[in-house]
């Protein structure tokens, strides 16, 4: 890959993961709060780096459409435009362009952004006429600019010496100084070496620039936002009434002397500047003060003495891409089998040198394994994002009105679990909108707020996540599914199952209540699937619902996919892996009654695991027993032998084991067997079904 397809991969990723998603969640929150200031300007730091970057890389579609965009929202921050519903849903539409421009850097004809172009430019037509008409004035000639006098600053840009490792051309900076007016540059090089000394990698220049511009001092400031940390940067106001036409002869008297001497304080400039001023227009703004941003920067333009730079920051991250990570991911399992048979055949030889060696080996190993699956555990909150734009996306179509809550965004995932949970959390989400959400009208008449409510948490519980989609809408009539259930054959018309068992029956293949068939859910294939990825996950999903109060969808997922630790149990000649996380003690099968354990007063159901596997044989004289717990319920598990303590690199079962309750997976085991990796949530029902049963 050459060097100019790499940087524009970065961009790519950049686009992708950090600048979309951040102009996306700003704009879903401007809808609720269009006078947030602090939104307004997270989505303005978007569309100026897509703007910025995507000339830069090539992407001319990309700059030319946030460029128009750009320009509104920095109307909107000087209070000439209001965001309204209208500029939200653009802006949406945008962000999707701009995300199929990403995805297909081919798309760079001028039609793919013609049309919000146009609707852009008008919402900027009609800004310019709002002003216009407030200021009472004629219209200006075309081409004419709108202006009584434009402000002249000086601005002293010094990059620090590696400012190009952070993929950052600082002609592109000046380049934007020019577009916002007229504008005269001073480079400095004194500080260039010889050739012999240079690093191309270095910067060494640093410019003086005086610009004559009708924008303010933030719009100059936000050129400059990516780099603040990079750079050491002074901005001072000399005059803010010079006549557009007169910059030319101040910036002929200005420029000699920045070049010649650089410590000129800013009272000089002004005193220089004064005096080409035509009369009536040299009064100067004394008030005005340089404007220092970054850390080390430039102390204020006053004092006129340039601070040292100081030390550049240190790259804390870097972008890796997924497929490396997944790589060293399936390394680090092999590495973890190899370790275990190592350790095996060192306990079948007394070499204490040996052992030791294997000692180190090992806490190395779970230390990279533990670090290495760090890595690709993600907040949850991350996914939040395109969540919330399902949720704008989908209320409108429907006519409703829905806030969506998030709670645990810091929960943490492994990334690929997070991924495979996409398309059940937006069924789901579809779900209460279309069915769960009433219309305002109807909430309004039923006592509730216009507003209906979905709450998104998520919360770690042992070595799994629970996860929740709770929405305050109508609610499942139980009556409704019973008599569904009973005509589609599912139930008997005499059978009386819980509430809870009649629930259930819409995760069934085909079960729908619904009717009618919306463009979104009703054909009743959506629950079913829901069910299939979470279980693909080797998670449990449920429901529960109150008629006229709404409706609760309960996930439960593994943190991981990868490697967990576990406890090895053996019964016969069969082992299992019980997993660490939902282990609460081991103890010797002895203190029990008819199904039941006794656990410091409290009553435990056990479960022989040799008849739940219909393993044959007699079981030893003294068994032993794994209490489990999940969610505050406990089982006993009564084994034959408690082995001890290992990582367990997860495979997934072939089709043939899928069915087998109990079992979530299987693992490699340091001599070559094969070792069932326990699901206990079953266990833990069956157990509790049998001592109901005693």
């Amino acid at each position: 890959m050459t060097t100019e397809s790499r940087v524009r991969q970065a961009f790519i990723e950049e686009a992708r993961e950090e600048l979309l998603p951040e102009l996306e969640s700003a704009l879903l929150e401007l809808g609720h709060a269009p006078e947030d200031m602090e939104l307004i300007n997270r989505a303005f730091r978007a569309l100026h780096t897509l703007k910025g970057s995507g000339a830069m890389f090539g992407f001319d579609r990309i700059s030319e459409l946030a460029h128009e965009l750009e320009t509104i929202f920095d109307n909107v921050r000087n209070g000439s435009f209001a965001v309204d519903n209208r500029l939200v849903e653009l802006t949406l539409a945008a962000k999707d362009r701009f995300q199929m421009l990403v995805d297909d850097p081919g798309l760079d004809g001028p039609e793919v952004v013609a049309d919000l172009l146009v609707a852009f430019r008008q919402i900027t037509a009609e800004t310019m006429t709002g002003e216009d008409a407030a200021a009472g004035g004629p219209e200006a000639p075309e081409g004419t600019p709108d202006i009584s006098a434009w402000s002249l600053y000086h601005i002293r840009f010094k990059p620090r010496p590696g400012i190009f490792a952070t993929g950052t051309n600082p002609l592109f900076l000046l380049d934007e100084l020019h577009e916002m007016g007229a504008a005269r540059v001073v480079a400095h090089v004194e500080s260039v070496p010889v050739l012999d000394a240079m690093d191309p990698e270095c910067c060494y220049t640093w410019w003086d620039i005086l610009l004559a511009t009708d924008q303010g001092q933030n719009a100059i400031q936000d050129v400059f936002i990516f780099v603040e940390d990079e750079c050491d940067l002074a901005i001072g106001l000399l005059t803010d009434v010079l006549q557009p036409g007169r910059e030319a002869p101040v910036f002929d008297r200005l420029a000699p002397v920045l070049l010649k001497d650089a410590s000129i304080d800013i009272e000089g400039l002004r005193r220089m500047v004064s005096a080409e001023v035509v009369a009536g227009d040299r009064e100067t703004d004394s008030a005005s003060t340089a404007v220092k941003t970054g850390p080390g920067a430039v102390p204020s333009a006053e004092a006129g003495v340039s601070a040292p730079a100081a030390p550049a920051k240190t790259i804390s991250s870097m972008r890796v891409q997924a497929r490396k990570l997944d790589q060293l991911v399936n390394l680090v399992g092999e590495l973890v089998i190899a370790q275990t048979r190592l350790s095996r055949l060192v306990d079948q030889h007394e070499d204490a040198a040996l052992s030791e060696i294997a000692e180190v080996i090992e806490r190395l190993s779970n230390d990279l394994r533990d670090t290495t699956l760090d890595i690709r555990m993600l907040p949850i909150g991350s996914s939040f994002g395109k969540f919330k734009r399902v949720v704008w996306d989908f209320s409108a179509q429907k006519g409703k009105e829905v806030d969506l809550v998030t709670e645990g965004a810091a929960t943490e995932l492994d990334k690929t679990v997070i991924e495979r949970l996409d398309d059940p959390l937006v069924h789901l989400l579809r779900n209460s909108i279309d069915h769960g959400i009433e219309t305002p009208e109807e909430r309004e008449r039923a006592g509730k707020p216009r507003h209906g409510r979905i709450v998104f948490s998520a919360e770690h519980a042992g070595g799994n996540v629970i996860i929740t989609i709770a929405d305050d809408g109508r609610g499942i009539d139980p009556e409704a599914v019973r008599a569904k259930a009973v005509e589609r054959g599912l139930l008997a018309s005499g059978a009386a199952p819980s509430e809870k068992e009649v629930l259930n029956f819409i995760f069934e293949p085909g079960f729908s209540t619904a009717g009618q068939i919306s463009d979104m859910s009703g054909r009743g294939v959506g629950m079913d699937v829901v069910r299939q990825n979470i279980t693909a996950l080797r998670g449990k999903v449920s429901v529960s619902s109150i008629k006229g109060q709404g409706t609760t969808v309960r996930m439960t997922i593994p943190l991981t996919l990868a490697i967990i630790d576990g406890l090895e149990i053996r019964i016969d000649r069969e082992h299992f892996i019980v997993p660490l996380a939902v282990v609460s003690e081991c103890l010797e099968h002895h203190r029990r009654r008819e199904g039941f354990i006794s656990l410091r007063d409290q009553l435990v159901p056990f479960l022989r695991l040799r008849e739940w596997f219909g393993i044959e044989g007699s079981p030893p004289q003294h068994e032993q027993v794994v209490v489990a717990s999940l969610e505050k319920r406990m089982v006993g598990l009564v084994v034959d032998e408690i082995i001890g303590l290992q990582q367990a690199v997860i495979k997934n079962l072939g089709r043939a084991y899928k069915e087998i309750q109990g079992v979530s997976g299987a693992t490699i085991q340091g001599d070559g067997g094969i070792a069932l990796i326990l699901d206990v949530e079953p266990l833990i029902q069956k157990a509790e079904q049998q001592g109901t049963e005693r």
